[in-house]
């Protein structure tokens, strides 16, 4: 494969890793973690998923040489006003960790009966041709659903054993690899992404 079809994810999460490569590889792309071009994670004191995906991508892009690419996600509950929002992956401080953030939300709303509890997931995908690039590819797609009371399912990752999905009838911890890269916010992201890059 040649080095030009490479491009640099600005992330060392695993399933995100294995979902991007999913969805690129058809088109020619790889995708590589950062850490495999010494890229360490840049701090992110954006105030929202645009600014701290813009922050992720031209740190990776600026150290790799290569273009890169990041997503900057999380999930908007909307009796939490937002929350846990830009902190999702770190919810329940650090270290980051999926059960102990699933804890924190799941206490949050134990209050909150069913068919209040609606929330959703967004992605924001930012790609640069280089570090300085001056015109971004910038998506942004969300995921509607809602917060169950009990886990559900074993796959994915994150929230997705708490994130009911209504349209299909399951938790997205309980849809196929295939399911939820159709269905899910970064999914639908990354669609709208790969139409702007073969529009340039």
């Amino acid at each position: 494969m040649s080095q030009a079809s490479i491009i640099v994810l600005a992330s060392g999460n695993t399933g995100k890793i294995n979902e991007f490569n999913q969805l690129l590889m058809p088109l020619g792309y790889e995708v590589k973690p950062q850490a495999a071009y010494g890229v360490v994670d840049v701090e992110e004191t954006g105030l929202t998923f645009v600014e701290n995906a813009l922050l992720k991508a031209r740190e990776a892009s600026r150290v790799s040489g290569l273009p890169a690419l990041a997503d900057d996600s999380g999930l908007d509950v909307d009796v939490l006003n937002g929350a846990p929002g830009i902190y999702s992956a770190r919810y329940a401080g650090e270290p980051k960790s999926d059960d102990a953030n699933n804890r924190k939300l799941l206490e949050q709303l134990l209050e909150v009966p069913e068919g209040e509890r609606t929330a959703r997931y967004w992605c924001v995908l930012v790609y640069l041709r280089h570090a300085d690039d001056p015109v971004p590819l910038i998506v942004q797609q969300h995921w509607e659903g809602e917060i169950l009371a009990h886990p559900r399912g074993e796959g994915g990752f994150g929230y997705d054993p708490l994130f009911w999905v209504p349209e299909v009838g399951m938790s997205v911890a309980e849809l196929s690899a295939d399911e939820k890269n159709r269905l899910s916010h970064r999914g639908l992201a990354m669609q709208a992404l790969l139409a702007q890059l073969s529009s340039h």
